[in-house]
C-alpha cells in the first residue's frame, strides 16, 4: 500500500506564504506610520511612472527607459523617441492624431492626477466621470509654505498644465504626432539649460514631489 507524503513540506510552504504576506502587510503600516505616500513622476511627454510607499522617487526608472543606449546621456533623439512611442501608446485608434476621447481617456484612466484635485474625484470633471470604481492616486504637494501643488505640475520636471493636451498648438482639438514631437523639442530645449545636446540624471530639476519626500538635492 503506497504511503501519502508527509504533509509536513505543504504546510511550510503554506506558512511561509502567509510570513510573507504578513510582512508586506507589516512594510505598508510601517510606511504609514512613518507618514509615507506613493509617489508619482510624470515624464516629459506626461507617461505616468508611480512607485509604492518608501521606495525610490521614479524619475530614474524613466531615464532608463528612455536613455535607449544606457550610456547615462539622454540625447535629444532619445528624448523625441521617448515621446513618440508614448503617443502610439495613446493613439488607440492609430490614426495619427489623439482627439478629445483619447485624451479624455489619458485625463480620466492613464494619469488622472494631471487633473487639477477638483477634477481627479472619480477620475474626471462632473459629467465625465467613469462608471469604475475608485483609484488610488497619488497624494497632492504640500509646499513648506502650506500651499499644495495642484495638477500635473506636481509631478513634472517643467511647469505644464496638462503634458498631452498642451501640445496642441494649433488648438484645433486634436494632437498629431508632429504637434507632440515639436512640444518634445520645446520641452528639450527648457531642460538642456546649458545647450550640451543631452540631459543627465543628476543635472535634472526636481518635481515638487520629489523635493517634498526626498528634501531638495545640492547642486
Amino acid at each position: 500500500m503506497r504511503q501519502r507524503p508527509p504533509a509536513v513540506p505543504i504546510l511550510a510552504a503554506a506558512l511561509c506564504a502567509c510570513a510573507l504576506a504578513a510582512c508586506a502587510s507589516g512594510t505598508e503600516e510601517v510606511a504609514a506610520a512613518k507618514g509615507l505616500r506613493s509617489t508619482l513622476f510624470l515624464s516629459p511627454a506626461g507617461q505616468p511612472f508611480r512607485a509604492e510607499p518608501g521606495k525610490p522617487y521614479p524619475v530614474a526608472e524613466w531615464f532608463a527607459e528612455a536613455d535607449a543606449n544606457h550610456d547615462g546621456k539622454l540625447t535629444r533623439d532619445e528624448f523625441r523617441a521617448d515621446f513618440s512611442r508614448f503617443f502610439q501608446t495613446l493613439d488607440g485608434d492609430h490614426n495619427g492624431y489623439l482627439d478629445g476621447v483619447e485624451v479624455q481617456h489619458y485625463e480620466q484612466q492613464v494619469a488622472p492626477e494631471v487633473l487639477p484635485s477638483v477634477a481627479q474625484i472619480q477620475g474626471g470633471y462632473p459629467g465625465e466621470r467613469s462608471a469604475g470604481g475608485t483609484r488610488q492616486l497619488a497624494e497632492p504637494t504640500r509646499a513648506r509654505g502650506g500651499g499644495v501643488f495642484d495638477g500635473a505640475p506636481a509631478y513634472s520636471l517643467l511647469n505644464v498644465s496638462e503634458p498631452v493636451a498642451s501640445a496642441d498648438d494649433n488648438f484645433d482639438g486634436r494632437v498629431t504626432l508632429e504637434e507632440f514631437l515639436r512640444a518634445a523639442d520645446r520641452r528639450f530645449a527648457q531642460l538642456d539649460k546649458d545647450n550640451a545636446g543631452y540631459l543627465t540624471l543628476d543635472a535634472l530639476p526636481q518635481t515638487p514631489q520629489q523635493i517634498a519626500v526626498e528634501g531638495r538635492k545640492r547642486r
